[in-house]
């Protein structure tokens, strides 16, 4: 699929492959976050239910990785939203990079929203 166009957006538009690329490689980081918020969660439940004063501990820690894990995931969130505006941007604007194309190859036109 590298190299390729990828029509997905529902609107004829095409997303050029290193985009892709860009986004796809964020949605993994995304992923292996929240996949190690899942043990986090698990494990803090695990030591909350064990009762022990060294687990209960132990907790504070975890509960503080699992806080900034979310902050990460936030602003992951946030930098894709910000590089898929700018995509659209550049890609209504006629900038030569490409980065998105109307499925016929030409140059979109850039929609004013109401304020």
């Amino acid at each position: 699929m590298e190299g390729d166009l990828f029509s997905g957006l529902g609107n004829g538009t095409q997303i050029d492959g290193k985009v892709l690329q860009t986004f796809q490689k964020s949605f993994v980081e995304v992923q292996n976050v929240l996949d190690q918020n899942r043990l986090l969660i698990n494990e803090i439940n695990q030591n909350h239910e064990s009762k022990i004063p060294d687990n209960l501990s132990r907790n504070v820690g975890l509960i503080r990785e699992l806080n900034n894990n979310i902050r990460r995931v936030v602003d992951l969130y946030a930098d894709l939203s910000t590089s898929f505006s700018k995509s659209m941007d550049a890609s209504s604007e006629g900038d030569s990079s490409g980065a998105l194309r109307s499925s016929d190859g030409k140059a979109g036109h850039k929609r004013s929203r109401p304020v």
